[in-house]
């Protein structure tokens, strides 16, 4: 990148304190930034680092008040992590060179439908699918038969799409994502083994969908697994069959959803959850880490422990529950003065 100061605060609407006859040519952290860079401060656990930042300049809110003189540029704009997300989208697109063509190694059924400006690379196996136009898979995929894959999605190296799976446009999946495997199915027998329930569903991911490395889908026993517009996996999201996620719900790693659970739309879940199987999670509901999920949550809130409970009453019992010990001993101090 190559900017000038003037440029990025007309970009966000935003205004100069300090020096601004110079450009910064790179992005960083607050904590590590050198001379010519560009940081931002978006958390308040990193303003120390302002005052003793290298950066040439700082993205900042409009309203920060500094607590004391500061030796870098400020550039105020509303929202300093957006703006620098921006950024470092636009400087991304710069450094990707497209690709497009096929390898020689790739092996491709003869009734694959691939549009004229798709990569495929090398080890690639593509079955009878359909590939439309900017989709990208790197080496090593598997591509299964009567699959879909949108316009401009990318497949990282490593990825399995396994058949009848449908992916929307500009659709990202990180290496070791594993679409439509079957799902966990099982009926006991009276002789205590299992008989393999067929899982005979698909899945279908619509568009602008992200989805993290090792993470896996499986098909829906029926129907779908379905993966709505603008979801956000993290790494290592486990997601069974017949699952629903709602448009924009975003999912942080090692989560994991048993089948049938339908979540709505705008979700934010942490890491290390855990949901039971045929639930109802409502729009906008926020689960913090290691949240166990075992009942249907309608409506929206923040929610913590296991099973899950309101994230204000949760630290209320926790507060006591950290205090058990000394009742305990304040208890026993009690019995011997009443049964000495």
């Amino acid at each position: 990148m190559n900017l000038s100061l003037k440029e990025i605060a007309t970009k966000f609407k935003g205004s100069i304190d300090g020096e601004n006859d110079f450009r910064v040519n790179q992005l960083s952290k607050i904590e590590t930034a050198q001379p010519g860079s560009l940081s931002f401060l978006a958390h308040k656990k990193y303003t120390p680092f302002l005052y003793k930042t290298k950066a040439s300049a700082i993205l900042i809110q409009k309203d920060f008040v500094l607590q004391s003189s500061v030796d870098t540029t400020l550039i105020r704009v509303d929202d300093p992590y957006v703006a620098f997300t921006t950024l470092l989208m636009e400087e991304a697109k710069e450094k990707l060179k497209p690709l497009i063509g096929i390898h020689e190694s790739a092996v491709i059924h003869p009734l694959a439908k691939l549009a004229e400006d798709v990569y495929v690379g090398a080890n690639v196996t593509l079955g009878d699918c359909v590939l439309e136009s900017g989709v990208q898979i790197h080496s090593n995929c598997f591509v299964g038969d009567q699959v879909l894959i949108g316009k401009n999605t990318t497949l990282k190296p490593n990825v399995t799409v396994l058949n009848e799976s449908q992916i929307g446009a500009n659709c990202t999946f990180h290496s070791g994502v594993i679409l439509g495997s079957d799902g966990f199915g099982f009926a006991p027998q009276e002789s205590g083994a299992y008989l393999k329930i067929p899982q005979l569903g698909k899945v279908v991911i619509q568009d602008d969908v992200e989805i993290g490395a090792n993470s896996t889908i499986d098909r829906a026993t029926l129907g779908e697994t379905l993966i709505k517009t603008g979801v956000k996996l993290d790494n290592m999201v486990q997601i069974a069959h017949n699952v629903e996620i709602g448009e924009h719900t975003v999912i942080a790693a090692q989560t994991g959803i048993a089948g049938s659970t339908k979540i709505g739309s705008r979700c934010v879940i942490g890491g290390q959850v855990g949901f039971a199987g045929h639930l109802t999670i409502g729009d906008g509901v926020q689960l913090q880490g290691q949240t166990g999920v075992t009942k249907s949550i309608p409506n929206a809130g923040d929610f913590q422990g296991t099973p899950a409970m309101d994230y204000r009453s949760y630290y209320k019992s926790y507060a006591l529950f950290k205090q058990f010990p000394k009742i305990e001993a304040r208890l026993r101090k009690l019995e011997k003065l009443i049964n000495p």
